[in-house]
């Protein structure tokens, strides 16, 4: 699907707040509020947004400990990756898992209470897998920049 410049701006404002009724975005867009409905329908229908969630934070959740961890199968079968990837869907504290090139094969953003929580993640959860080879753990200092928007010109 080609996305024309209204429906860029209608997909820009939605990211700022999908929470915007449609006359609101149609008195932005210069649009009646039928043409603003027909065009995120489309827009819906063809994939192009795929969801609207509320975006929490995760110190007020009691989740504010990010680690990002790298993980190295033992051998690159498609075997391995299959296993590893059914597993760690499997787990709530992933909230994002990368296939990646370069030294390892994953990479995991993991969101925990603190460094407890983290320890028994692991041991537990992460390194029961099968075919782990090895794994490699950082720890977030501070947030410089997160955002879900997909800036659109």
């Amino acid at each position: 699907m080609k996305l024309d410049k209204t429906d860029k701006k209608i997909l820009n404002y939605l990211q700022q707040d999908c929470k915007q009724t449609n006359k609101e975005l149609s008195s932005k867009l210069n649009l009646s509020v039928t043409a603003v409905y027909e065009r995120i329908k489309k827009l819906e229908r063809e994939k192009v947004i795929t969801s609207n969630v509320s975006i929490l934070d995760k110190e007020k959740v009691g989740l504010g400990f990010i680690v990002f961890c790298q993980i190295k199968l033992a051998q690159h079968s498609k075997e391995y990756l299959t296993i590893f990837e059914a597993e760690v869907k499997k787990f709530e504290e992933v909230v994002e898992c990368f296939h990646v090139s370069g030294e390892y094969d994953y990479l995991l953003k993991v969101l925990v209470k603190d460094m407890v929580h983290f320890r028994s993640f692991m041991v537990t959860k992460l390194t029961t897998i099968r075919h782990i080879g090895s794994t490699q753990s950082s720890f977030n200092i501070s947030e410089v920049k997160n955002t879900t928007a997909i800036t659109l010109n």
